[in-house]
């Protein structure tokens, strides 16, 4: 009877055993055989249901090695990728390197006038051009050349009230009374210089002002000059028509230097500075290249394509460059010697970059980075690695892949203060 007592106590014991390990949560059964030492602590993905009841609780070293389980190394997590798994995905390390940077701004030019060496030709008296001597845009004219001749009765009328001052300047000398022609001498000459400065505010030259003097007789017409040697790239001037003061004549321009006005992108500005030596190129010369320097930066950005102006000035001894042609600009940077890894290296996730640092026997660390300068195929690292340290510069995204699949993420970085 007593037998039978202890079989029954013995078997409810193991029924309630078995229920026990059935409805039990699987985290209870995982901490009793990390305390007693039947798993290592290890990050792995979560255990689906059908595993629960399967009866294998704890994963042993051996199948976590087989299923490139996640281990971590003190603090830092990483994902383990065999080297036959690396070799298959193409996983390639560089190492992070202290080196000269190099950044190269590619751009469009375009050729424009040297606007300190443009000039206008106007008049300021009313009048009528009765003689145009250059009479078609783009005409080579040279410094004081006659461009027209202009008629004006103002002009006219000025110039016989001068002549007139004059021959009564010469009159008051044949005074008797000496103290009488002393005074009217006086008061003459005043009058006729104050003409000729008139005569000279209306651009009438000195020797035409002597020319007066000596013939007795006005000039008809005001011929203008070109201020400039050039070539006349706007003339508004046509025979016979009327003109007012201030009214624009020609436009000429000295094509001797020319301006390469480039468009730098907003995120490129903080690298261009005056002084920088640019190569310039155009499609009109292929093979030949010119070199200049950036002499200004325009204060000011166009609104629509976000961009500021550049300016180079270019010399054209031979008159083979021509306004409004592109040109195409390089401008080499050297930003000293910094940190760099590949660009490749770097997953950003639009929050946050991160980097695979490689540890060794097929481990990767997930590591946020601090990035700083750009260029076409290197990243500067601020924070987060150091030199010598090995990244993976290829199938990345797939090591990224394998750790999001086994819950692995970098350890936030710290914020200097």
């Amino acid at each position: 009877m007593r037998r039978k007592k202890m079989i029954i106590v013995i078997c409810l014991l193991i029924a309630a055993a078995v229920l026990s390990y059935y409805f039990a949560p699987a985290e209870t059964w995982k901490k009793i055989a990390q305390k007693v030492g039947i798993v290592k602590t290890a990050k792995v993905a979560p255990v689906d249901t059908a595993h629960q009841h399967g009866g294998n609780v704890a994963v042993t070293e051996t199948e976590a090695d087989m299923e490139s389980a996640v281990k971590t190394e003190g603090e830092a997590p990483t994902v383990e990728i065999p080297e036959d798994k690396q070799q298959l995905i193409g996983v390639k390390t560089v190492k992070a390197t202290v080196k000269a940077m190099n950044r190269l701004i590619r751009t469009v030019g375009r050729i424009e006038y040297d606007e300190r060496k443009l000039a206008t030709v106007n008049t300021k008296v009313e009048g009528w051009i009765e003689k145009l001597h250059v009479d078609y845009t783009g005409r080579y004219v040279k410094k004081g050349e006659p461009l027209a001749e202009i008629y004006s009765p103002e002009l006219v009328a000025t110039q016989q009230e001068f002549i007139n001052t004059l021959r009564w300047a010469n009159q008051s000398k044949e005074v008797k009374d000496e103290r009488t022609a002393m005074l009217l001498t006086k008061d003459a000459q005043a009058i006729l210089e104050a003409s000729k400065a008139r005569l000279r505010l209306w651009d009438i030259s000195d020797e035409q002002i002597a020319m007066i003097e000596r013939s007795g007789k006005p000039l008809r017409t005001l011929t203008v000059y070109s201020p400039v040697s050039g070539f006349v790239v706007q003339k508004m001037a046509l025979q016979g028509i009327r003109v007012m003061p201030g009214e624009k004549l020609f436009d000429v321009a000295d094509l001797s230097t020319l301006w390469i006005m480039a468009d730098i992108y907003e995120y490129e500005l903080p690298f261009i500075k005056v002084g920088q030596t640019a190569r310039i190129g155009l499609s009109y010369f292929p093979g030949r290249e010119f070199s200049s320097r950036i002499d200004y930066v325009y204060p000011a950005l166009a609104g629509e394509t976000r961009t500021a102006k550049v300016r180079f000035t270019i010399p054209n001894p031979e008159g083979v460059l021509k306004p409004q042609m592109f040109t195409n600009v390089e401008i080499r940077i050297n930003l000293g010697s910094r940190l760099t890894v590949p660009a490749e290296a770097v997953i950003d996730t639009g929050v946050r970059q991160i980097v695979y640092v490689d540890k060794g026997e097929g481990n990767f660390e997930p590591r946020e980075v601090m990035l700083g300068l750009r260029t076409e195929d290197t990243v500067e690292i601020i924070r987060g690695i150091k030199a010598g340290e090995k990244v993976a510069a290829s199938a990345n995204f797939l090591i990224d892949s394998e750790a999001q699949l086994k819950g692995v993420t970098p350890l936030p970085m710290r914020r200097k203060p």
